[in-house]
């Protein structure tokens, strides 16, 4: 089953979507909005899939989706959490800044709470006050929960995931020392983060979801050109299941909580780090990965942040190339 929410007020206008995101219908009399679904999930989520079965059969009224038209699936949440499951991408990072990775970072995973009073639509421009900021793009794999008790395991942290989506985590990366430096983590230098058009229930991705990881290339295109095709469900540290329990395990998690993988990364064949789309490898997930390795290889970045006017698209595809989530694909400054 695949959801979505029309741009409506601030919480959007839920609508279940085909199976092949051409076709959407109105859910609202099972649940106005995506959070009320969440919250009433056992009561709703036969009357839901029903609805999606209808409209795979064409028996009730449909409406073309446009994915121009979509707010992120939760315009807003009640929470938001980000991890950094891929810990290659933590090492490259503290590896081009000379920081020593400390042993437990491959034990427990990293997280920060996000903003999550408002999000970005998938089509959404990026906003951005000044390019000295060093806006940084992150494609993500993101999933959203019911509720997860205090203490929760592996797996009954995994059972709650109710469903599955992509996010771009923007950064702000030149703000991001500073903060830190401080010792009271990022506020600043994260910005609204935009979601895919269509967050999509685990059971609908078959063994694409596959022990707690979504297993498809994560695409990123940067200005037309390839710039990242990672394999997601690859050199993930810690699967979702391992990362919502890691959130719970000092409070109680609510349903529509939002938990994102951090940044895909995938080490190259030999190990090492990865090379550019355009050199043979799977390239990259965000700006300051390449940046890192180009400082490793030659002392210093070559490759800028996002300027005015770039344009970032990230999706994951099926087997025939369709877009599983939907796109998403924004232009910077707007």
């Amino acid at each position: 089953m695949k959801l979505a929410s029309l741009k409506h007020g601030r919480d959007g206008k839920l609508v279940v979507v085909s199976n092949d995101l051409a076709w959407c219908a109105d859910a609202t009399a099972v649940a106005p909005t995506l959070q009320a679904a969440l919250d009433d999930w056992e009561r709703v989520e036969g009357d839901l899939r029903n609805l999606a079965t209808d409209l795979d059969h064409e028996t009730i009224p449909m409406l073309r989706f446009h994915e121009r038209q979509a707010a992120s699936p939760l315009p807003r949440a009640y929470q938001w959490a980000d991890g950094s499951a891929y810990v290659n991408h933590v090492a490259l990072v503290r590896q081009a800044r000379g920081a020593e990775m400390p042993e437990s970072f491959w034990q427990e995973p990293l997280m920060y709470q996000g903003g999550s009073d408002g999000f970005l639509g998938p089509r959404d421009p990026i906003p951005l006050a000044d390019e000295a900021y060093g806006c940084d793009l992150e494609a993500e794999v993101v999933v959203v929960t019911g509720d997860v008790p205090l203490g929760a395991g592996r797996d009954e942290a995994l059972a709650a995931v109710r469903l599955v989506g992509l996010t771009n985590d923007v950064s702000l990366r030149n703000l991001i020392p500073g903060e830190l430096a401080k010792g009271f983590g990022f506020f600043q230098s994260k910005p609204a983060s935009a979601f895919s058009p269509v967050f999509v229930t685990p059971d609908a991705l078959g063994d694409w979801w596959k022990d707690g990881k979504l297993h498809r290339k994560l695409m990123v295109d940067l200005n037309g050109q390839p710039f990242g095709r990672a394999e997601a469900g690859e050199d993930m540290t810690f699967d979702f299941g391992t990362l919502i329990a890691h959130a719970a395990k000092t409070r109680a998690l609510g349903a529509g909580t939002m938990i994102g993988s951090g940044t895909v990364s995938n080490r190259d064949a030999d190990g090492g780090p990865g090379k550019p789309v355009a050199e043979g490898g799977v390239g990259y997930s965000c700006l300051a990965e390449i940046r890192t390795i180009e400082t490793i290889r030659g002392g210093k970045p070559e490759t800028p942040f996002l300027k005015s006017g770039d344009t970032v698209r990230i999706w994951a595809e099926d087997d025939k190339h369709h877009p599983i989530f939907g796109v998403i694909e924004q232009i910077v400054g707007g």
